[in-house]
């Protein structure tokens, strides 16, 4: 016999019984749900004949082994030989599980055991299918030496379409509680058996017949757990696994290979490509439902990480933010560069106060609810103004509000932004400042070197200090109402011609006189 013949010959018997293999496992599987069933159910009359069942089961099961590994073609056989193992040997087998599921299915209807005469019919229905493949591909086996080499062909496609999509998979992967699970088989008797098991472990099952159909289902719902099919037509399974892995959506899903292919590089190839374990057919339900459970597990322990790790960022963030509220920028960014102790010498800022006149008078005055929001509001209002002039919030005091400018961040026109936002404050104030309880203010404006720095460890303060901020502070309580007077000092160093009316030496506590103006609006 020609080695070449030899060679397709045994191509289409691993073909075949691959066919095969599917319903031949359902029948098996429904077999042992059954007889749990039975069990469950106080019925142990029946378990007989789901036992005579299960031996012609395993008849069958091992014929088809043996044609998957060509153990029963003997090289020598010719291709009628074949077809008679076929017609005889698998039916043999087949007409037991026929005849004792339909006596267990009337007996089933007449115990009103629906759901144990469900079952039946699908393994029946298993049967069914089975028997056809036998009728309708027994003389396929006469293939290598007839005119039709189409089988041939298709199974040398197959597996080399099967190997290009394994390499395909390995290259992309180099660069408790019920769970939902999809699982993802072309053969119906397949899904049914797996669907049956898993939501009587009480998980939600969705099946889907094709890898198509199985990105479908994946790209609409949420899914714990893929259990995916090695062979199948159109797109196989290592080329379904290479999609999941390849989707940041779908990658942290588990996914269960399972095959009948028995074969070390096959599971090799799965567990690289991404897959977290291998089930062979037959399944084993002990293996089938520890393995699910571990993977769900893992799966759930992957979720709480994930929430974690999501929580964890959102505190961050809102802690960030706090940071951001009460320090400078630039402080914050440099405590989270890892400074521990923050302090800087500036040669020349700009720094000013702002009072409320007569505050102590007006908050007698007011109920407390009253006072705190209108302060706030006047406060806030400030803020934004220091935000929209480049110029930094230091901290309000009682009813003043202090703010400097070349601080952290040195600035060569500090002096004209502290001036542009004295002037926004007081226009601010002019709808505010009629009546006995409106607020009206004085500001205060000195320019000169200070030491700036962050001190405190629960509550952090970023503060400044030296004669400057004393000066500047002095100007305010010795200003006049509504009006911004700044220092010589401050005039100096502006670079716009702002309108300055010059006011008067003012004699201040251990400084001195010093010469100061009036800004004009």
């Amino acid at each position: 016999m020609p080695a070449k013949n030899k060679f397709q010959r045994h191509a289409i018997a691993v073909h075949l019984a691959q066919q095969l293999a599917g319903p031949a496992r359902a029948i098996s599987g429904f077999q042992e749900l059954l007889t749990e069933q039975v069990q469950d159910l106080g019925l142990a009359h029946m378990r007989p004949d789901l036992e005579k069942v299960g031996a012609a089961a395993c008849e069958l099961s091992s014929l088809i082994d043996s044609l998957i590994h060509g153990k029963a073609d003997n090289q020598n056989r010719a291709g009628v030989e074949i077809e008679a193992k076929l017609r005889h040997d698998l039916r043999t087998p087949l007409n037991a599980i026929i005849g004792y599921s339909e006596m267990i299915r009337e007996e089933a209807e007449e115990l009103h055991e629906y759901a144990l005469e469900e079952d039946v019919r699908v393994m029946l229905a298993a049967a069914a299918e089975l028997l056809a493949h036998v009728d309708a591909i027994a003389g396929l086996s006469r293939a290598p030496d007839s005119e039709e080499p189409r089988t041939t062909d298709q199974a040398e496609i197959d597996v080399a379409g099967l190997e290009r999509a394994l390499i395909k998979a390995e290259h992309d992967a180099s660069s408790g509680h019920g769970g939902r699970i999809l699982v993802v088989d072309d053969i119906t008797s397949n899904r049914g058996l797996l669907s049956r098991r898993l939501q009587r472990d009480g998980h939600q099952v969705v099946t889907a017949e094709s890898g198509p159909s199985a990105l479908t289902h994946l790209a609409e719902h949420e899914f714990d757990l893929v259990l995916l099919d090695v062979l199948m037509p159109d797109m196989n399974g290592i080329e379904v696994l290479s999609r999941l892995k390849a989707e940041r959506r779908w990658r942290h899903i588990p996914v269960i290979m399972i095959s009948g292919l028995d074969e070390v590089d096959a599971v090799v190839r799965c567990i690289e490509a991404g897959a977290d374990d291998y089930l062979p057919k037959p399944f084993n339900p002990v293996l089938l439902r520890a393995r699910i459970n571990s993977s769900l597990e893992k799966k759930r322990w992957l979720d709480r990480e994930h929430q974690y790790l999501q929580r964890i960022e959102a505190e961050k963030r809102r802690a960030d933010s706090l940071l951001h509220a009460i320090l400078p920028g630039q402080i914050v960014a440099r405590l989270q560069r890892g400074e521990e102790f923050i302090a800087d010498r500036f040669d020349e800022v700009t720094i000013l106060f702002a009072d409320i006149v007569g505050f102590s008078s007006i908050a007698a005055r007011l109920p407390p609810s009253d006072l705190i929001k209108r302060l706030d509001g006047l406060f806030s209002t400030f803020d934004v103004l220091a935000e929209k002039h480049a110029v930094e919030k230091i901290k309000t005091i009682g009813d003043a509000y202090m703010a400097a400018g070349g601080v952290p961040e040195p600035a060569a026109d500090h002096a004209d932004r502290i001036v542009a936002l004295g002037k926004s404050m007081l226009d601010a104030l002019k709808p505010l400042a009629w009546g006995n309880d409106g607020f009206r203010i004085r500001i205060g404006v000195h320019t000169g070197p200070v030491i700036a720095g962050l001190i405190g460890r629960h509550r952090f303060v970023y503060d400044v200090w030296g004669e400057t901020v004393n000066i500047a502070s002095r100007l305010e309580s010795h200003g006049v109402a509504d009006r911004m007077q700044i220092s010589e000092a401050t005039k100096q160093a502006l670079h716009t011609s702002w309108k300055l009316e010059p006011r008067c030496n003012v004699e201040l506590a251990g400084v001195g006189r010093i010469e100061t103006y009036l800004v004009q609006h």
